[in-house]
């Protein structure tokens, strides 16, 4: 048993190679995630006054009875985060970090401080990557692996599975195309074989300290592929937007819940004279959006529902007059090119019985698409 102040061998940060020994044990730690993954749940959730709980099929449950403070919940998950996680959190921001229990799993810890108190979430992450077949997305996703170069976004809420596509778009293309591959990820995720193709996976915090300097060190690496985990400041999009102008395929993430959203998020984190110029460029890069949510399954489990913009001419003009309001008009037109809406994902889910109708019209964006759908 490993006492208060002695290291533990037997978990660890996901840099192992480059952390520093800790002070305290991961024990406790350990056991909540090992009962997470023993209970099937999906993330571990722990928050001052409340007990340590589990997410499982969407809903909360307790894994104890007793609440736990912010001091307890700090001391249970700092010895688990890497330096830079710890260096971050310690400066009042969140720490982000990758987590390994050897012979157990990984896991990707959010530290964060709520009303001014130590909360944590804690994700499992699948050892094995999930095909486009097994997440259950909607029927063309998988051409986004066939595209050659260009910008491809992929949006949704927290927690709605962007990561997990990513990883599985890119698990496609390894396994059916030789390329060379650079991921670049603030934690690193799911971790990638050479299959066909070879993948690099670069950890900021562990390889480089930001995205923006990692973005630059990939395009000398001459890529055919880059992944940029999330779109988080101008400089990573601007870099981006150029790399994937200059002839890469280029896939990130955004944190929005539709097509124009996910396109006015680039846009608007510009400084408004730099918003015009980004606005031609995004027009120019831009191959395709896709923007996706989770829903109860009648089946047990989420299922996912999305959206997708294969960006032609239409769109183009549209980013570039930042007339977005066309671009739901620009799925419809363009379901020869692969796009299809929510809507239309949505109503499919309900026809295979996964969904239950109320549920879908819940997530429909335009309620009124979804009724005609319906009765056709």
């Amino acid at each position: 048993m490993t006492r208060l102040g002695e290291s533990n061998s037997f978990s660890q940060p996901d840099d192992s190679e480059t952390g520093k020994a800790s002070l305290h044990t991961t024990a406790r730690l350990d056991r909540w995630l090992k009962l997470l993954l023993e209970q099937k749940g999906s993330d571990l959730l722990l928050v001052p006054g409340a007990p340590a709980s589990i997410r499982f099929e969407g809903e909360v449950r307790n894994l104890e009875s007793e609440p736990i403070q912010g001091l307890e919940i700090e001391a249970a998950v700092l010895p688990a985060l890497t330096p830079h996680a710890l260096q971050r959190y310690r400066q009042g921001q969140i720490g982000d970090s990758s987590y390994r229990i050897h012979g157990v799993g990984r896991f990707r810890i959010n530290l964060h401080h709520e009303r001014g108190n130590a909360a944590a979430a804690i994700r499992a992450l699948p050892s094995k990557i999930p095909s486009i077949r097994e997440l259950n997305l909607p029927p063309g996703v998988e051409s986004l692996a066939r595209l050659r170069r260009g910008l491809v976004l992929v949006g949704g809420a927290t927690g709605s599975g962007k990561s997990t596509t990513l990883a599985a778009l890119i698990d496609e293309i390894n396994r059916h195309e030789a390329r060379h591959i650079i991921t670049i990820e603030d934690p690193l995720e799911y971790e990638h074989t050479h299959i066909k193709s070879i993948v690099e996976q670069v950890e900021i915090g562990v390889d480089a300290p930001d995205f923006p300097t990692a973005l630059r060190a990939a395009l000398r690496q001459a890529p055919d592929i880059i992944v940029v985990g999330e779109m988080r400041d101008p400089e990573t999009m601007r870099i981006a937007v150029a790399a994937a102008e200059t002839g890469h395929l280029v896939f990130s993430t955004l944190h929005t819940t539709d097509v124009p959203s996910t396109v006015s998020r680039i846009s608007d984190s510009f400084p408004p004279e730099r918003q015009h110029t980004i606005r031609q460029e995004l027009a120019m890069a831009l191959a395709a959006v896709l923007v996706q949510t989770l829903l109860p399954s009648k089946n047990g489990g989420r299922v996912p529902a999305a959206e997708l913009l294969m960006v032609g001419y239409g769109a183009r003009q549209h980013i570039r007059r930042n007339a977005l309001q066309h671009l739901h008009q620009e799925i419809t037109m363009t379901k020869n090119k692969g796009s299809f809406t929510l809507e239309e994902s949505l109503v499919q889910l309900v026809n295979r019985g996964l969904v239950e109708r109320e549920d879908a019209q819940i997530h429909a964006i335009h309620p009124d698409d979804m009724t005609s759908l319906m009765k056709s």
